[in-house]
């Protein structure tokens, strides 16, 4: 055990001690218990691999007893073995020995128990008392902060939590499970993704040929999402997040810390009512555009979407907000914007290489706790643009400042747009006008696809390639409104004198007329 832990042992001891002499009370402690379980790891050499992950030095109340219990942990670690002699040993070589009570306190640990039959559940008794312990110490800490008129609320409330869900992280652990159990839960999850129509048995994207290739993101996954800025990372996630809230009541979380709650809402309006973001942005709309926007956004209005801009988020404050929305309003997926935005947190060592690699390891460690996929927007590096060639096509060592993402990632895509770099035709001399790629450069659950898609700029939109402009009379491309598309047929109702929809042969059934783009300038009253 290194001095460091001897003094964190102490420390919190001390601080304990000192906190149940305020309150009038004995700490709660389990002091035989402590002595039996380290006389059963004295006798029997498999006692130790039962509880070593179960107990740490600073579990026990009684301080001699975290020092003979650290000594054989440093055995444990050396591979060595553990009995009366050996931790004597390594307590002389310590120059612990004395400290703990000599030779004849280690070896009277032996006369507390007969044998290790019970030592895990008095081990977990054990630990509960450090636990507790522990609760008081960090309470009583927080209310003598909170007196003084010079504490930063804020910055108390952060210390607090950080500090519950650090003791929460070191001592509650899952258990080992039996391969009968898990076979049980893998045949009744095949079957249920057998019972599927749709095949998809994760959440959604909402992109026909994305969802075929995934089956929908799968639950303790984190995804990342690469690319250079201006290729839609924020316009492809937020296109999704809609997909999956609105079409699929799934409850999706965005943490935004690039652009502002309201910005998002704004990019979120334009993609749902196929109004272009700059007459969103400007408030130039027309009268039957405002009625379209009230029209269109009621689904949006109440999506179980949620948006959260706190700017230079730490993993641990993301951590604790992500809890806090997974059990109160059962978030499927979490959406963050983006990566190399987050911070380490206070206690954050080391280059910027080493903070993001910790980042990323927090990220996939919470997709698993919290058993829902987690998708995490990065940046690319510089070197994509000075690529010879006319592809600019990313790679995964293209993933910027640090290795880590790559490895953490169950899944890592890219976004492509050749049309950002002026190409005009792609490789197999298509049109690439309003086309994007999104790469699977790396999945762990399937194959390496691409997967093609339509990019509307003027809405910040995603869509299906076989999506077409101008399906509502609001879209198309060749009108800086969103508006109507030139050279589109319309129905219009004579009797509500409404528009219907686009490309109908010369009389419907109802025997109404069809009538051009020009025609329409004739009534008086908006579409709608």
């Amino acid at each position: 055990m290194n001095q460091d832990n001897q003094n964190k042992t102490r420390k919190r001891t001390f601080s304990t001690s000192n906190t149940a002499s305020e309150l009038g009370k004995l700490p709660p402690q389990a002091v035989e218990l402590e002595e039996a379980v380290l006389g059963a790891m004295l006798l029997e050499k498999e006692a130790l691999s039962t509880v070593i992950d179960i107990l740490s030095p600073e579990a026990f109340y009684k301080e001699q007893n975290g020092r003979v219990f650290a000594a054989m942990v440093s055995l444990f670690n050396r591979s060595e073995p553990v009995d009366i002699l050996t931790v004597t040993q390594e307590l002389k070589r310590t120059s612990e020995l004395e400290i703990v009570g000599g030779a004849y306190y280690v070896s009277a640990l032996t006369n507390r128990i007969a044998s290790s039959a019970n030592i895990e559940f008095h081990a977990r008794i054990v630990a509960q008392k450090y636990l507790q312990r522990e609760l008081i110490r960090i309470s009583t800490d927080t209310i003598k902060t909170a007196y003084e008129d010079s504490t930063d609320v804020f910055e108390l409330l952060d210390e607090t939590t950080k500090n519950i869900f650090e003791i929460l992280d070191s001592n509650v652990r899952k258990q080992h499970d039996k391969m009968s159990t898990l076979i049980a839960k893998a045949i009744e999850e095949i079957e249920t993704a057998a019972n599927q129509t749709d095949g998809l048995l994760g959440v959604p994207s909402g992109f026909t040929a994305m969802d075929r290739i995934t089956g929908g993101w799968q639950k303790s996954d984190l995804l990342i999402l690469a690319a250079r800025p201006g290729m839609g990372k924020t316009a492809f996630v937020v296109s999704m997040a809609k997909n999956a809230a609105v079409e699929f009541n799934k409850p999706v979380a965005i943490f935004s810390l690039e652009m502002s709650s309201l910005q998002l809402v704004k990019r979120l309006i334009s993609s749902e009512t196929e109004i272009a973001q700059d007459k969103i942005l400007k408030g130039n709309l027309d009268n039957h555009e405002f009625v379209q926007l009230n029209e269109r956004i009621k689904k949006l209005a109440v999506a179980p979407l949620f948006i959260d801009d706190t700017p230079a988020l730490s993993i641990f404050e993301l951590r604790a907000k992500a809890r806090r929305l997974k059990e109160n309003q059962k978030v499927e997926l979490i959406i963050i914007d983006y990566l190399q935005l987050m911070s380490g947190g206070p206690d954050g060592k080391g280059n910027r290489e080493q903070e993001i690699s910790q980042i990323s390891r927090g990220l996939k460690s919470l997709a698993k706790e919290l058993e829902i996929p987690i998708i995490a927007l990065s940046q690319l590096s510089r070197q994509v643009e000075n690529r010879p060639g006319g592809s600019k096509r990313p790679q995964l060592s293209d993933l910027r400042e640090s290795g880590a993402i790559e490895q953490d990632a169950d899944m890592v895509m890219f976004i492509y747009r050749p049309e950002y770099y002026g190409l005009e035709v792609d490789e197999n001399n298509e049109p690439t006008r309003g086309r994007a790629e999104v790469i699977i450069a790396k999945n762990r659950h399937g194959a390496l696809e691409t997967v093609k898609l339509r990019f509307i700029g003027q809405f910040a939109k995603f869509a299906d390639l076989d999506y077409t402009e101008g399906e509502s009379i609001y879209s198309g491309s060749n009108t800086s409104s969103g508006g109507l598309e030139q050279n589109t047929d319309f129905l219009i109702d004579k009797g509500t004198k409404t528009v219907a929809s686009k490309n109908w042969d010369k009389v419907d059934d109802n025997n109404n007329d069809i009538i051009k783009r020009n025609d329409i300038e004739d009534f008086k009253e908006p579409p709608f």
